[in-house]
């Protein structure tokens, strides 16, 4: 890699910075990634792929291994005796295992001819050049794709000061035959619990809340009845844990870099989709950029990151409105119930609420 030259490098190599590469290649860039870490690439999520998410992995070709996963219909919301089901418009999701993720979409990347350089550290990020611990990059643009904490944010200057009332996330797998065809959340004082089937005989389940550091069974007994459900079922994972999940970005792009996934700002993974949105994010910067070209000056620069910028708007628009709202269930139990008992005597409205967070929902 000593001093080489592509028309995008982008620095993280998770589901977000490999899927813009697969569509980045799929339109004739030549494409660098680079991540510090090494595969299989776990991470601290709910592991559910909701069914904008399925679609995108299919219209790209990306294949997932033959079984892989189990399939949920909807979300089902349990609240102490207040139990609401709702159920997606358009098609089913698949709770999967971000290792196994990870490593289909590695595969397409490489099919397509995209650069993988796993276990090198992104440095530093000059007027010309990207450098890394094995060596420099000359890139038309940069991609940061490296999560909630992006590095490649905090170089191009679009970095926030830190958001107040911050939540975490903590995951852990179980033995166990899944009970519903659905991902449920488990409502408990400033916390929720996400179990999400991720295969026919495991599950997971992602806690998030303010206060979910120390030990997972003591926060698990804070959800009685999801307690009982699991029951003596075998621990299969280690703890793992993520946060502060909050983050703001000054814009999704300065001078030759564009932000795309977490490093763009994240409201919250109460909601789930954040997988979809980042999907929807590579398509829209593949768009943007269009085919490759030679260097591009200050002013088309500019106006591949406005075509982005709007891009980004339309996709996180509605999804991040329902995410700040199902925020204010969580932090007020009794709006939460009222909510609820609306949702239970009229369970389409709860359908359409899955709609919306569909990236770039417009009806």
């Amino acid at each position: 890699m000593q001093h080489s030259r592509v028309d995008v490098a982008i620095v993280g190599g998770g589901p977000a910075g490999l899927a813009a590469a697969i569509c980045l290649r799929e339109r004739g860039h030549a494409v660098t990634v680079l991540d510090r870490r090494r595969p299989p690439i776990d991470k601290a999520c709910g592991e559910g792929l909701m069914p904008p998410a399925l679609h995108w992995l299919r219209r790209h070709a990306v294949q997932l291994p033959e079984g892989a996963g189990h399939t949920f219909v909807g979300i089902r919301y349990v609240d102490g005796s207040r139990i609401v089901e709702g159920r997606y418009r358009s098609g089913h999701g698949l709770g999967l295992r971000r290792t196994i993720l990870h490593a289909a979409l590695s595969d397409r990347a490489s099919q397509l001819g995209a650069q993988l350089y796993w276990g090198v550290d992104a440095l530093a990020l000059s007027t010309e050049r990207l450098h890394s611990s094995v060596g420099s990059i000359g890139a038309q643009w940069v991609i940061g794709a490296d999560g909630l904490h992006s590095q490649v944010r905090r170089w191009a200057g679009l970095d926030t000061p830190a958001v107040p009332g911050q939540r975490f996330g903590r995951r852990r797998h179980y033995q166990i035959t899944p009970w519903t065809d659905h991902v449920e959340v488990h409502w408990a004082d400033a916390m929720e619990a996400y179990v999400t089937p991720v295969s026919d005989r495991e599950i997971g389940v992602a806690i998030l809340g303010a206060a979910v550091a120390g030990d997972f069974d003591a926060l698990l007994d804070r959800f009685s009845a999801l307690r009982e459900r699991l029951g003596e079922a075998a621990v299969v994972s280690s703890p793992r844990g993520a946060g502060p999940l909050r983050q703001r970005a000054r814009a999704v792009g300065r001078d030759k870099v564009l932000l795309i996934g977490d490093a763009a700002g994240y409201v919250d993974a109460i909601t789930g989709e954040g997988i979809a949105l980042a999907f929807a994010q590579a398509d829209a910067m593949a768009a943007a950029l269009g085919a490759p070209s030679v260097d591009l000056d200050l002013r088309q620069q500019a106006a591949v990151r406005r075509r982005y910028a709007r891009a980004c708007h339309c996709i996180v628009r509605r999804p991040d409105r329902l995410t700040r709202m199902v925020l204010l269930l969580a932090e007020h139990p009794g709006l939460r119930h009222a909510v609820l008992g609306v949702l239970r005597r009229s369970p389409w409205l709860f359908d359409r609420a899955l709609a919306l967070t569909n990236p770039g929902h417009s009806s």
